[in-house]
């Protein structure tokens, strides 16, 4: 079903800086809803503009940041976040007094101490993150309805101006999401244990089944059951982006990784004990997380981590 289309744009130009899911996505949606009059795409990689052109998912397109910043009321940052601090140097003189300039990143302390000293005065900051997603990269992996039923968390530093972050609220209301603000402090450490820290656990049983031996390996692959194939659908994520995740969110993903080995031994003391009854309460409690989820319409109960209908739902 397509996103309900606005009675007047929000923005009168929308600029994204990254054009893979995420930024491809916005792109799509923002046409779709008419959240934004024209939309510019830039992307230093020339193989992803021209796609992105080919597709038209945009006005305008460049590769150059400052051309793209100069033309836009609202900037997106949508590359990964190591990238922010000279990509932000790089584009602030371009920008428009009144601008405002938000992201897309996974994790948020890092990106305000790169990118807010950088912006000039007159500039409004609100960093954002989208969560969601899917393991596909590219132009050709965005679709309208990605956010649709999802949340958007903003992460405004104290001062940002008010109007600004009701600005940015509406556009991602636009596209279905759920908006909730919070600090970029305590969004670190909730994306500590909701996201980067299942990722990391899924990159390490990959990998280990990766080091077995050939013929037990092909025999891993031949039958994987639900369980392994999903932690292969989340292992299979852009690896530049994870990277910086793990990177630029190291406390708080190292803080949860220590309370989750403190689990796993208690877990390993269970089994070896032959603790029946502590298995079923922990999978009980457990059970019921996932439960929780499913009501709050974070997911669906379809395989596949309910993905293939919205791949295409509005497409």
């Amino acid at each position: 079903m397509p996103l309900p289309r606005l009675p007047a744009p929000l923005f009168k130009s929308l600029a994204l800086v990254g054009v893979g899911l995420i930024g491809s996505s916005i792109a799509r949606a923002a046409a779709q809803s008419g959240a934004a009059a024209t939309i510019v795409i830039c992307d230093h990689d020339e193989a992803a503009l021209a796609r992105a052109q080919a597709l038209g998912l945009g006005q305008s397109y460049t590769s150059d940041v400052t051309v793209a910043a100069a033309q836009a009321d609202l900037v997106i940052i949508c590359v990964p976040v190591g990238a922010y601090g000279k990509l932000a140097a790089a584009m602030a003189p371009a920008l428009r007094a009144g601008a405002i300039v938000s992201d897309v990143g996974s994790v948020k302390t890092a990106v305000v101490a790169d990118v807010a000293p950088h912006l000039p005065e007159g500039v409004h900051f609100v960093p954002g993150h989208p969560v969601a997603g899917t393991e596909y990269s590219g132009p050709d992996a965005g679709f309208a309805t990605l956010f649709r039923n999802r949340w958007h968390i903003l992460t405004p530093p104290p001062g940002t101006d008010e109007a600004a972050v009701a600005k940015v609220r509406a556009f991602w209301e636009a596209f279905g999401a759920y908006v909730e603000v919070m600090s970029p402090e305590h969004h670190d450490l909730v994306l500590a244990i909701t996201s980067h820290l299942p990722h990391l656990i899924a990159y390490n049983i990959v990998g280990t089944a990766a080091e077995l031996e050939e013929s037990l390996r092909s025999e891993v692959l031949k039958f994987s059951a639900g369980g392994f194939r999903d932690f292969t659908r989340i292992a299979a994520s852009d690896p530049t982006m994870w990277r910086d995740v793990f990177l630029h969110n190291k406390e708080a993903v190292l803080e949860m990784l220590g309370r989750f080995n403190e689990d796993l031994t208690a877990l390993q003391r269970m089994i070896r004990r032959g603790d029946g009854q502590g298995l079923f309460d922990l999978f009980t409690r457990t059970r019921a997380i996932r439960r929780s989820i499913l009501q709050q319409g974070q997911e669906t109960a379809a395989p596949d981590f309910g993905r293939r209908a919205q791949e295409t739902d509005g497409e």
